[in-house]
């Protein structure tokens, strides 16, 4: 198997896995980003394919996927209850960011292997575009985990009170 169709497959399971995570999402902010996620997914696979079949380095669009999730954090944020809804979605969120994080250093790899300015160029924007996916996901994966560390520091952030007095917390 060569690069483009490891890529390609790389980029339709990361793609599946996002349109899971739709339909699995009970907010639909969060089935807007998994959404736009699949769609740049769905757009590098097309790309690769391309550099496949004919071997030149078609043009790639910008995404947009970072800025919508933004406004999207945005509206989040406004619902107290978003948080609670999607607290079960912890390990999927940590699984595609690992996805993520190999995608981007495959392409990153591949790129400083690759003879060609047209292409290596393309291959570091994919693994920029990557990136930006891990750091969606990531902040996903914090805005869902907040209350989970909030109350973990909450409960034992008076200890350090304790011990400043000289006292020890159990005595």
């Amino acid at each position: 198997m060569n690069v483009f169709d490891f890529a390609m497959k790389m980029e339709l399971d990361g793609k599946a896995y996002y349109e899971k995570l739709a339909r699995q999402s009970n907010l639909a902010g969060l089935q807007t980003i998994f959404t736009r996620l699949a769609t740049d997914e769905q757009k590098h696979y097309e790309i690769f394919q391309a550099l496949r079949t004919n071997g030149r380095a078609p043009a790639m669009d910008e995404s947009t996927a970072l800025a919508d999730a933004r406004n999207v954090f945005a509206e989040l944020l406004k619902d107290a209850g978003a948080v609670a809804a999607s607290k079960d979605d912890l390990a999927a969120y940590r699984h595609a960011m690992k996805l993520e994080a190999d995608s981007f250093r495959l392409y990153e790899d591949t790129a400083t292997k690759e003879p060609r300015a047209d292409v290596r160029n393309l291959l570091l924007k994919i693994a920029e575009e990557e990136h930006k996916h891990f750091t969606i996901l990531e902040n996903i994966y914090h805005f869902v985990n907040a209350p989970n560390q909030y109350l973990a520091w909450g409960e034992f952030s008076n200890l350090g009170e304790f011990r400043q007095f000289g006292r020890d917390v159990d005595g």
